[in-house]
């Protein structure tokens, strides 16, 4: 039987504070985006120097990848622990439903398609693109099952319904609701699921 070697108390201090500043990053992401955060916002929340920011992570887009590649292995551990029996559909619905509610929480880091040095910085990261690979696998799979098992249209192609599910996760609607006051979270919830899942007719 194989340990691992114990980490030492600065080691041990080294990977709470690079926690705490990707959860520091992770709440300006979902609160202000990426354009409007700022190294010095992430150094105050963590309430360190940017000089020690720095010695963690490189550069803007080096924080905004760690938050990403941690919302992906969140997801990742979420989707292997869905219930083997449940069908298919129910599943996806479930992926949804969570990274919904982790939204709704300010949990969900969304960034813009339009900024090419951060898509390079990200495209170039190996922990990023093989935990993208690896959910786009997963999720492929359950949208197939859920094809074969009559519960998804057979002439809609698998990429088209998986990249409509990662939309409606941050869809603006969502901010448009909760703002209008007229419905709690979870009717809210509600609605982007079924759109999503049932249509409009």
């Amino acid at each position: 039987m194989s340990t691992q070697p114990k980490l030492s108390f600065k080691q041990q201090q080294l990977i709470v504070r690079e926690n705490a500043i990707v959860d520091a990053t992770n709440s300006l992401l979902a609160k202000k985006g990426y354009d409007l955060m700022t190294m010095d916002e992430v150094a105050a929340e963590v309430g360190i120097a940017k000089a020690s920011l720095y010695k963690h992570f490189p550069s803007k887009e080096a924080l905004a990848a760690a938050a990403m590649i941690r919302l992906l292995e969140n997801t990742l551990a979420f989707v292997r622990a869905l219930p083997a029996d449940q069908p298919a559909i129910g599943q996806l619905k479930d992926v949804l439903k969570w990274a919904l509610e982790i939204r709704m929480k300010g949990g969900l880091p969304t960034l813009p398609s339009e900024n090419t040095t951060l898509r390079d910085a990200l495209l170039n990261d190996s922990r990023y693109i093989t935990r993208l690979m690896d959910l786009n696998e997963l999720m492929g799979e359950l949208i197939e099952k859920a094809r074969a098992q009559g519960a998804i249209r057979a002439d809609l192609p698998t990429e088209v319904v998986l990249f409509t599910i990662y939309a409606r996760s941050c869809d603006p609607t969502l901010d448009y609701l909760r703002m209008n006051e007229q419905y709690d979270d979870q009717q809210v919830i509600g609605f982007l699921l079924s759109t999503c899942f049932d249509g409009l007719n």
